[in-house]
């Protein structure tokens, strides 16, 4: 069994250091790793990304992250991942981590994601070259994705997102704003690469749970819907996905 902690959405700041961490002190003892679907900051600054570095340095557990929306606001997303990777932390785009815990390995595959919607109301790759931009950069986004997942040697596959794969997990948001915080695209990627459950955070005031279409468990851990400082799931033999609830207090 693999007992994981998930949040996304923290905004973090210089003015909230010290804030956080009190709530991970004995995550070892809850999780056997820590997972972060973006917007690690508030607008892409890599102050921001130092006072969260600093909650999250040398923690007992693995700890990996997708950078989101926010992180790239100031074209700045190298520098702040740089920053956030020296304090310890994975940060995974069109990329994959195989970690092993008490023998089992756990593999996460991470990208940020991006837009343009789900069936019945999706962009597609035709007409002006923003619009075909704007899709294929989910197409491309996709496909790296589809890459890292097959290319994990693990006994569970995680992947970890920003934007939503299905749109489940957006039920509460307003219908207008779906193609900006998601795609299909992606879903479809994870059904064919194969996973045991999804995480990813972006939507606010969306769900907690959803599904792809070919059955594989999606989480949304944004901090606003979870409402704690990180939700807790375990992966069992069967690579069942099951919301534990968390002790650690809220953030």
């Amino acid at each position: 069994m693999i007992r994981l902690a998930a949040v996304g959405d923290l905004h973090f700041g210089p003015d909230a250091v010290g804030t956080y961490r009190p709530h991970l002190e004995g995550i070892a003892e809850r999780a056997d790793a820590f997972l972060i679907a973006g917007d690690l900051t508030r607008l892409g600054d890599p102050e921001e990304a130092r006072a969260l570095g600093e909650e999250l340095r040398d923690l007992p557990i693995p700890t990996m992250a997708v950078l989101g929306n926010h992180d790239h606001h100031s074209d700045r997303e190298d520098e702040v991942r740089a920053v956030v990777e020296s304090a310890g932390v994975r940060v995974l785009e069109g990329e994959g981590e195989v970690v092993e815990i008490e023998g089992t390995r756990l593999g996460v595959a991470g990208a940020k994601g991006f837009g343009g919607g789900f069936a019945g109301g999706s962009a597609s790759d035709f007409g002006e070259r923003e619009m075909k931009a704007f899709v294929r950069h989910t197409i491309g986004v996709a496909d790296r994705l589809e890459s890292a997942i097959g290319g994990l040697d693990a006994d569970h596959r995680v992947v970890l997102l920003h934007y939503a794969p299905v749109k489940e997990t957006l039920e509460g948001e307003p219908p207008e704003i779906h193609a900006f915080l998601g795609s299909y695209l992606l879903a479809e990627a994870i059904d064919r690469a194969g996973a045991d459950l999804v995480l990813h955070g972006h939507a606010h005031r969306g769900a907690d749970s959803g599904a792809t279409p070919g059955g594989i468990p999606v989480r949304n851990v944004a901090w606003p819907v979870i409402g704690q400082a990180y939700a807790l799931f375990r992966l069992d033999e069967r690579a069942e996905a099951r919301v534990r609830p968390t002790a650690a207090g809220t953030h």
